[in-house]
């Protein structure tokens, strides 16, 4: 049996992405702070007060990954749990000040380490990586069992 190409198998060229994404992640964005607890400190400064779950569904992490990336950041007091005002049952998730600031030294960060990434693309194949990016990533949500 003949050995087949892996550059036409997308597991296999995801795999490599995620690896050299990762890599650039550690050497030019942070040691400290991964890729997924940015996208949450993201979310919240852009909707603080939400709760886990609707964290979740906006970072696009599942429950137990989101638990454990909510608890990380809250040990290192980023961000806290707060009651509801409006539903005394409820805890809502909302950065501290440390938090707003670790957000605000990342970002500048995260988009050079993005142009580095995406440089041997031009514009418009950047464009449309993300896009075809996107839409695979979206079909694949829809196949999860909850």
């Amino acid at each position: 049996m003949a050995a087949v190409d892996l550059s036409t198998h997308p597991g296999h060229l995801a795999r490599r992405l995620q690896q050299t994404h990762t890599l650039l992640w550690s050497a030019m964005v942070s040691e400290e702070t991964t890729s997924p607890q940015f996208a949450v400190l993201n979310a919240l400064v852009d909707e603080p007060d939400i709760d886990q779950r609707t964290l979740s569904e906006r970072v696009r992490l599942d429950r137990s990954t989101i638990a454990d990336v909510v608890a990380r950041l809250a040990r290192r007091g980023l961000l806290e749990r707060v009651r509801d005002p409006r539903d005394g049952r409820r805890n809502v998730l909302k950065l501290t000040a440390e938090g707003v600031g670790l957000h605000r030294k990342l970002v500048s960060r995260t988009a050079v380490m993005n142009r580095v990434f995406l440089a041997p693309l031009d514009e418009s194949e950047r464009d449309a990586l993300l896009r075809l990016i996107a839409r695979v990533a979206d079909a694949a949500e829809e196949l999860r069992v909850p």
